[in-house]
Formats: C-alpha cells, structure tokens, sequence
C-alpha cells in the first residue's frame, strides 16, 4: 500500500519540479532573451511607449530625441542628420539599434531592472529615459568630413589626458533619419553595395598602417632600453630581412643615422633591422600594452568594434607566430590590420607621458531632473612606457612634421608631434592607404589624432596630415 502512495507522492513532485523549471525559464532565466526577440511584438508595443532620452554632444547640441506620434507611441529623430551617424546609431523598433542608442539603451529607456519596473507599475508612473551626454565635438567633426571630402577614410581624435572621444568620423555615412524607409535601408545593407556606409570604418575597418607603426617600434626600442634616438644604424637599402630583401621608399639610400633621422626619413630597412633585434616577444609586449589584439574597451556595442594586430586568413594571430615576419611588421607591413581608433591611441600614449587612457565616447547621465545619475571617470588602460621615455619617442615625431615627411601638418605657432604612412595596397580603387597620426600641442598636448584615407593617391604627409591638421587647428581653439 505504501508503495504505489510513494510512488504517487515522487511522480507529483517530479510533475512539480518540471513546472517550476520551465515557468523559471521563461519568467527568470529567459526573460531577456523572450524580451529582446524580435517576434515579441507585446516588448515591441511596450517599447515604442517610452519617451527614450536626449543623447547631445559635448557643447549640449541634440543628437538624438524622441518624438511623439498622435497615438501616444515614440519615434526617434536625428537633428544633425548623418553628422554622428555611426557613433550616436540609430534606434527604431522594426530594425533595432546600432551605436550609443545600443550600449546606452538601459539609460535611454530608463531600464531600471525588474524591481523599477514594478514600482513604476505600483505608482503609476510613465517610463522615460536618461539623457546621455557625449564627449562628441560637433564642429570638429564637421571639419573631419569636409577634409574627407567624399572620399573613403576614417578620423578619431582623443583627448590624450582623459581618454574622451571628440571626433568619430567615417565616410562614406548615412542619415539615421531615413533608416526605416525599406527601400533605403536596403540600399545600404545590400552586398552590392561595395560604399558600405553602414560600417563605422573608425572602428570597425582594418588598414594597413604602414609608416605609422614605427611610432609602435620606436616606443619598443626606447623604451627597453636597448636604443636610444641617437642610436646609430645603417639605413642601405636593399637590406636582407628575413632572408628577403626589403627596400626605402624609391629605394632612396641612407648610410649610418640615428634613429631620429631614420623615423624623420621613415627609413624601412633602419626600422626592420630595430625590428629584428627586438624579437617578437618585445614587440608583443610593447603591442599589448597599446592595446593591440584586444578589442578597444569603447563604449559602443562589441560587434561595433574590431581588434588591431596581425591576421592570417582571417584569424587574429599573436605577434609571437610563426607566420609573422617581425621586421616587416615593424615598418607596418606583413599582415597587420588597424583601425583608426587603435592609431590614434598610440598617438595618445605618447602625447600622455607613456599613459594609455581608456576611449570613452558618454560623459555622463542625466535624468530628467537635471540630476547626474552616472559620470564616466576617466580610467587608466595602461602604462605603456616611462614618461622619459615618452619624451623621448615625442621629440622624435616633432622632428618628423619639423623637417620630414609630415611637415603639412605643421601648425603656426604650434609644435606638433606625428607619423606620416603610406602603405601600398594595389587595390584597383588606388594605389595606396595614406596615414597620418598626430598630437599637439607637443609639450602639453591636448588632442591626439589618426587620419586615414582608402585607395589614394599620393603619401599620407600631402593627403592625411592636412586632414589631421585641420581636425587639431579646430580642436586648439
């Protein structure tokens, strides 16, 4: 008898447990993924009720408000247009959300957790969103896609003491405004399409650096103490690197030079042989600590942003492979691919005595009482060398816009510190990607600076450094 009641009791109890894990999986471990599928129509309803926040640049311009339809729902509207496209995003119910209105939506929609949903409920009261304040500079980045004028490329400028992005340029772009026309928004997502304006080509584009990532060898040779900038090598060219041999630009030939001269003169084979003697592991380290082989620690979404360092068929490879070429890869070449973002944070390190701070692109939180509920501090990233150091590597890319190949980037009055680049692609769009990373002023310097433009003609010093010093000129002011 007491059998089949046992029996009985383990079977309820199991039917029980069963019924607690499924409604636990929906209600607690599920819930938000049920509320962010895009066939939850009761979360898309609910969604479009929310008066989201005002997302402004750092002068209190509008970047982002929402508007009210006559049935009571929100829509989101872009007053500057395509300006801030890929950093501010776009946010609409049908397509989802991109840029800050994707990693703020918590602060925008006033997403107070499961707790604050239910005393809103209690209460009574409406549900409404968080103003995000930005580190952006509207003027500045005007400047940026005029000096990009049409053309392909990219430009970032930090602050190089706090970290704060004030320029986020990329073209081509697009206006978030005109997104939920399905006959644009399939223009712009078709693979045909080979403008790709969707893509945040700041920080989602891989380029080859070339001459730039000298700044990134030169910050290992000094910094380890194995040269100095008056270390003397022989910059003939051709120069056997890795049993082949490797050229200068023209092949112009150097005797012995320090290696200020070298970084003046962007002398390949002087830098390939710095290369070498470092090894890979130094290089590695210097790397990591610039943030290389890492995605950035930005404040956009994680698919919104890449990671810089050396690839192989795709695949991200640790500057320590077999497959690297450490000598090329010291002048920018083998197989490295960087985003903007990443060059101008090498820019910054050195601008900030050795210190990398972390990007960040919000300043603070605001709710609608005027109250800040949340303010970024700026954060250290890391320490990538020794303020000597730094100082040491700064006065080596003063002498480069002073006297070599970035002196169109010279501003009056000014002292400025880049790198010019020009890395030969042989796309049948152009010959070249033309660089130019920069910081000023140089002994107290305030913005940092990487210019890219695809498929150019010319050198990074006659087409980036002008870009770059008009984005510096407008930040300096």
């Amino acid at each position: 008898m007491n059998t089949p009641i046992t029996r009985l009791f383990l079977v309820v109890v199991g039917l029980f447990a069963i019924l607690v894990v499924f409604t636990s999986r929906w209600t607690v471990f599920g819930a938000q993924k049920l509320q962010h599928n895009p066939k939850n129509f009761r979360a898309v309803l609910e969604e479009q009720r929310i008066h989201r926040g005002l997302i402004r640049a750092a002068d209190g311009t509008v970047l982002a408000r929402s508007v009210r339809r006559s049935d009571g729902t929100y829509t989101r509207r872009y007053p500057q247009n395509g300006l801030f496209a890929h950093a501010v995003g776009y946010s609409y119910t049908t397509l989802g959300r991109t840029g800050l209105e994707k990693s703020r939506n918590a602060q925008l929609t006033g997403n107070q957790g499961q707790f604050g949903s239910l005393l809103q409920q209690v209460t009574g009261s409406e549900r409404a969103g968080d103003d995000v304040l930005t580190t952006l500079n509207p003027a500045a980045q005007r400047i940026a896609l005029q000096q990009l004028n049409g053309r392909k490329g990219a430009v970032v400028a930090l602050d190089p003491r706090t970290g704060a992005v004030k320029v986020m340029a990329a073209d081509p772009g697009y206006d978030p405004n005109k997104i939920p026309d399905a006959r644009v928004y399939g223009q712009l997502t078709s693979k045909s399409n080979q403008d790709a304006p969707l893509l945040n080509r700041s920080t989602q584009s891989g380029y080859p650096p070339g001459s730039t990532f000298k700044v990134v060898t030169a910050i290992a040779a000094i910094d380890s103490g194995r040269y100095t900038p008056d270390s003397i090598l022989n910059g003939k060219s051709p120069h056997i690197i890795s049993g082949t041999p490797l050229s200068n630009f023209n092949n112009e030939q150097f005797g012995d030079i320090t290696l200020t001269t070298a970084l003046t003169q962007s002398v390949n084979t002087v830098w390939a042989q710095v290369g070498e003697k470092l090894g890979k592991q130094t290089m590695k380290t210097y790397m990591d600590r610039l943030g290389f082989d890492a995605q950035p620690p930005l404040d956009l979404p994680s698919g919104e942003l890449r990671a810089s360092g050396e690839f192989r068929n795709g695949a991200l490879l640790p500057p320590i492979s077999r497959f690297v070429d450490v000598g090329r890869m010291a002048i920018g070449q083998d197989k490295l691919n960087v985003t903007p973002l990443q060059m101008a944070m090498v820019a910054s390190a050195v601008a900030d005595d050795g210190r990398l701070m972390k990007p960040h692109l919000v300043d603070r939180v605001v709710d609608r009482d005027g109250r800040t509920v949340d303010r970024v501090q700026p954060q250290q990233q890391s320490r990538v060398m020794s303020a000597a150091s730094a100082q040491k590597v700064n006065q080596m890319m003063q002498n480069v816009v002073r006297e070599g190949s970035g002196t169109a980037a010279a501003l009056q009055g000014i002292d400025v510190a880049g790198k010019t680049g020009t890395a030969e692609v042989g796309r049948s769009c152009g010959p070249n990607q033309l660089w130019f990373i920069a910081f000023a002023p140089a002994k107290n310097p305030k913005v940092a600076v990487a210019a890219t433009v695809e498929c150019g003609q010319g050198t990074g010093g006659t087409v980036a450094a002008p870009i770059a010093k008009a984005v510096m000129q407008e930040l300096l002011k």
